[in-house]
């Protein structure tokens, strides 16, 4: 630990959207940052302007908000150390480029892309690791010179490579794996610290921004590692002091074992998925901060206050993090359950727009259907998306009565049952699960027949399903003529 006052940095591309490894090194920074009473940085590294997308910077700051993670300093809030946007850091980058190349750590390279491609097939022809061959190799001052000048000539644009010493090993203590070193020589040669287009590498910028912003810590994905070594050599040959780093183990798909990789389609990948499918940002929060790191204690629910009380960076894990769909539905799930009812009907509506089960401006009495609708499926929703699965009975054409239904229906009392209940149904004045529920309560005391042999004939008879909510209010809400149909199709069933 460092006895600077501790500054972390979270550091997207805005080349996609804010994906769940990237969320989670977001959450560690901030924990981190509020747990020690720290300072939170947000950088924008868009030095890669052919892979940014329109709004990508956007959607990180409005995701990371939504999760409820902010910070101090950031290009949406300015600071002391800005910008806060790479592109806009050009001119600095230039500045300590000039410094390496003035010191003769860093020099012009105009190797074709054929030229290297050519490279690396003959290292792999010779079983060699893929590597950059010096290309002024035993020349001497003037004949590097005439290359140089040749290639100019052709209008070649030039590379900037930093040379890295081979006969080096570089060491860190990492705050999460312990001691590391890397040899020099594993490196894979002179690395680009400057693009064709005048832009930094991310190697390069990464190590100039979090000098000159005076960050103390860089927590970050464990596969960062090989770039360490690179950004180490960078900060010694400006005369800097690294940072502490660690490198938090990968997050794996908890069904099969593997890296949770942004091409594995049986995990959603991003937090926009799970924050339109209604997923509470607390329960992200709660879970997010439980892959690769652990309180004491076997206590799996925590306010965000809590974990700001409780992080400990010594606590985060060396095994890799599983990523377990089950248990987030049990973690938001529990969310949802301590959640005001007016939250979820507001969510779960959105989700039923969304699906075309709504109109989208309904009216004051279909959103009240609606807030009643949801309400008896809360206990039962892991996140609010899954009402329109749940509710399908409102929505969509009676399904066939199934063999385990006709089983159910074929006892001696369903038929009676349902026909006492039916001519109830059919009398009342009002329609309310009130009334409702006399009458099922007038056909138990009438047939003699009760428990389940009473409940599943009413419920297969009036939803066309064996399971559901609260009956009597499923009732109310399918309405006198929905369900009157569904009895009378069950009925000319029975009597065929």
């Amino acid at each position: 630990m460092t006895d600077r006052p501790i500054r972390v940095r979270y550091a997207p591309s805005p080349t996609g959207h804010l994906h769940i490894g990237n969320a989670r090194t977001a959450l560690f920074n901030y924990l981190f940052a509020r747990h020690n009473n720290g300072t939170m940085v947000l950088r924008i590294e868009d030095t890669d302007t052919k892979r940014n997308i329109a709004d990508g910077e956007k959607s990180q700051i409005e995701n990371l908000h939504w999760l409820g993670i902010d910070w101090d300093e950031g290009p949406d809030k300015g600071g002391d150390f800005g910008p806060y946007r790479q592109s806009e850091r050009k001119d600095i980058y230039e500045r300590y480029i000039q410094e390496l190349m003035d010191k003769g750590q860093a020099y012009e390279s105009y190797k074709t892309e054929a030229e290297l491609e050519a490279d690396r097939e003959a290292q792999k022809a010779n079983h060699e690791m893929p590597h950059y061959v010096y290309e002024y190799e035993g020349m001497t001052e003037a004949e590097k010179q005439a290359k140089i000048a040749a290639a100019k000539a052709q209008g070649l644009q030039p590379v900037i490579r930093f040379h890295i010493p081979t006969d080096k090993t570089y060491e860190w203590n990492d705050i999460v794996k312990g001691d590391i070193s890397i040899e020099g020589k594993t490196i894979g040669g002179d690395f680009v610290i400057m693009k064709r287009d005048g832009m930094p590498t991310y190697n390069f910028a990464v190590v100039v921004d979090d000098h000159l912003m005076e960050i103390t810590h860089v927590l970050r994905g464990d596969d960062h590692i090989a770039n360490t070594p690179k950004q180490i050599a960078i900060y010694e040959a400006l005369g800097w002091e690294p940072p502490v780093f660690g490198h938090m183990t990968l997050i794996i798909n908890g069904e099969t074992g593997k890296k949770l990789s942004k091409r594995d389609e049986s995990v959603l990948q991003f937090i926009e998925q799970y924050r339109e499918l209604g997923y509470l940002p607390e329960a992200m929060f709660n879970f997010i901060t439980l892959l690769g790191w652990s309180p004491k204690g076997e206590d799996e629910i925590f306010s965000k206050k809590d974990f700001i009380k409780l992080f400990d960076e010594t606590r985060l894990s060396k095994s890799p993090a599983r990523f377990d769909k089950k248990k987030l539905e049990w973690v938001n799930n529990q969310y949802i359950k301590k959640t005001d009812p007016n939250e979820l009907t507001a969510l779960a509506s959105e989700n039923l727009i969304e699906s075309g089960r709504l109109p989208k401006d309904p009216d004051p009495k279909t959103l009240e259907w609606a807030r009643q609708l949801i309400s008896l499926y809360i206990p039962q929703m892991s996140y609010t998306g899954q009402i329109t699965e749940l509710s399908s009975i409102f929505f969509e054409a009676p399904k066939a009565l199934d063999e385990a239904a006709l089983k159910e229906l074929a006892d001696d009392n369903a038929l009676p049952v349902i026909q006492n209940v039916a001519t109830k149904l059919r009398a009342l004045d009002t329609f309310s699960a009130y009334f409702i529920n006399q009458a099922v309560y007038h056909t138990r005391l009438e047939t003699g027949v009760k428990g389940r042999k009473l409940y599943m004939p009413i419920r297969i008879a009036t939803t066309r399903e064996m399971h559901g909510p609260q009956l009597a209010e499923t009732i109310e809400l399918m309405g006198r003529e929905k369900v009157l149909a569904n009895i009378d199709y069950v009925l000319q069933a029975l009597q065929k």
